[in-house]
């Protein structure tokens, strides 16, 4: 059965996350569903990350087996007709081989969450930012951020749901970029790691913001670390501002002139 790497972007708002879900919709559903319209026969798909409830991607990626060769560029046009409504697209399709796995042969996931600081309410972006109305001291941020980065036990920054084996991960970058907003200011945190926990990027975006708002200071940061303790974490942030911004893989399966 011939193999496909789609990039897909949706915005998780209507969704109980990627993962299917038997009586909720997902992401995973909505495009197991699209593709069931052209192959009746097509197994389950396979993504890069499982994203929460109300979480979007930008890159996401995942891998489907079709019965017979599709065109990329057609695969991704019939793909898109069968996905409306849906506030999902496909927004790159490639052939790959049958080794590909989108889950395990990447080596890097990234994520960007924004944080918009303003007093009024969000219009445009409203559900694809986290508001708050108390200004916030980006470099606080930084000085916090950085004392995350490397590798660490994770347990204080991790869901109790989660099911990783082991707390212990590599945090390559956790960036903390300031931009102008209209009445106020957004703080985008870009986050890159092979792997994460659950929770794990929303964990350090709330435990920031109260850097960021004074409530905290760095040093708790390195200290809620230490504790290696769920409960010294700070809140963790809602999802609407999170993002799967990318995946990367030994080589780039869209890098090809089979590309969409």
């Amino acid at each position: 059965m011939p193999r496909y790497a789609l990039k897909i972007e949706y915005d998780g708002a209507p969704f109980a996350g990627w993962q299917r879900q038997k009586d909720q919709p997902s992401v995973q559903g909505a495009v197991e569903a699209a593709l069931a319209k052209l192959d009746r026969d097509v197994p389950s798909i396979a993504a890069a990350g499982r994203t929460d409830a109300g979480v979007h991607a930008l890159g996401q990626v995942a891998h489907c087996d079709m019965t017979r060769d599709w065109d990329p560029f057609r695969l991704s046009e019939a793909l898109n007709f069968h996905l409306k409504p849906d506030p999902v697209a496909i927004v790159a399709c490639a052939r790959v081989d049958d080794d590909f796995h989108a889950r395990f042969s990447a080596i890097e996931r990234r994520y960007l969450f924004r944080l918009v600081s303003r007093r009024a309410p969000l219009v445009h972006d409203a559900g694809n930012c986290w508001r708050v109305v108390q200004e916030l001291d980006g470099d606080a941020m930084q000085a916090g951020a950085d004392r995350l980065i490397g590798r660490h036990d994770f347990t204080t920054f991790r869901s109790t749901m989660c099911q990783a084996e082991s707390p212990v991960k590599t945090l390559d970058e956790l960036r903390v970029e300031v931009l102008p907003y209209p009445g106020g200011t957004e703080f985008r945190f870009h986050v890159r790691a092979r792997s994460f926990l659950h929770n794990q990027v929303r964990s350090f975006v709330g435990t920031l913001e109260r850097v960021g708002a004074g409530a905290w200071s760095p040093d708790e940061v390195s200290a809620a670390l230490d504790a290696r303790d769920r409960a010294a974490c700070g809140p963790v942030c809602p999802p609407e501002g999170l993002y799967l911004d990318g995946v990367t893989y030994p080589a780039d399966p869209f890098n090809s002139r089979d590309d969409l």
